[in-house]
């Protein structure tokens, strides 16, 4: 173990923190990365819009094609407000890709509750990832929030109280990813097209913000995160210190 990996009396005292805050500091710079990884209300807000512009036109006319357009059309004129203010598009980005296969789907079908189908697909699939790669010692929520800590993955070996945290958030959001497809895919089968439309998107934001909340709640209680990206700069100027004594030192053997 590094000196940086050890925390000084200052840093004890303040709850591993060495910045005077200690649990508090640690809570607000998790509240900060979750907010950055999955977009905050503007994020939730891009996620729901195009989905409930869909069924609402729908439920209104039964227009598939005017409603799929609709949606498509929100989530591009979403993505130009992000890069008009050059803003991250990632999730606005992701918003258009999955409105582009729901639209695709629909269109193909004839079938307006199909618009919603690679959506499903996709939380199935990202469920079972998040419980997988929980299982394989990598859970999936560490490796998104590893590069916003600026830890990478250094949890997975030298830090194990916050890899034993991120792996009880990932367990959270495999679980509440599969409760919401135990609930919309028989309802997929079942219901018609506007209760469905409108179920789904009443659940677009519930589970998440439980699963950004248990998350938030694991991470606040964990060790703090190993700034690697700290460690490689002290690294290099410990390098560049050697280098120029090592210069000194030659010029002085030179000048005897």
């Amino acid at each position: 173990m590094t000196s940086l990996d050890k925390p000084t009396t200052q840093e004890q005292e303040d709850g591993g923190h060495g910045d005077g805050h200690g649990p508090q500091h640690s809570r607000a710079v998790t509240e900060a990365a979750l907010f950055e990884a999955f977009g905050g209300l503007r994020g939730m807000v891009e996620t729901v819009l195009p989905g409930l512009l869909f069924v609402t036109i729908y439920t209104i006319n039964k227009d598939l094609h005017l409603s799929a357009i609709a949606a498509l059309g929100v989530s591009l004129l979403l993505v130009a407000v992000r890069l008009v203010r050059r803003d991250t598009v990632k999730h606005a980005f992701s918003g258009v890709f999955g409105v582009a296969f729901g639209v695709v789907f629909a269109m193909m079908t004839g079938d307006a509750k199909d618009f919603y189908l690679p959506g499903m697909l996709y939380t199935l699939g990202l469920a079972l990832t998040y419980i997988i790669t929980t299982l394989a010692g990598v859970p999936l929520i560490g490796l998104i929030l590893g590069p916003v800590f600026k830890e990478n993955l250094s949890w997975r070996t030298r830090n194990p109280g916050r890899k034993k945290a991120y792996a009880k958030a990932s367990w959270a959001w495999g679980l509440i990813l599969l409760a919401k497809c135990a609930i919309l895919f028989p309802l997929y089968w079942w219901a018609d097209t506007t209760q469905f439309g409108w179920v789904l998107v009443t659940l677009k934001i519930p589970p998440f913000l439980l699963a950004v909340y248990l998350t938030w709640l694991f991470l606040a209680k964990a060790p703090p995160p190993i700034d690697v990206f700290a460690e490689m700069e002290a690294k290099e100027r410990e390098e560049a210190a050697r280098e120029e004594a090592a210069r000194e030192a030659a010029t002085r053997e030179g000048e005897a």
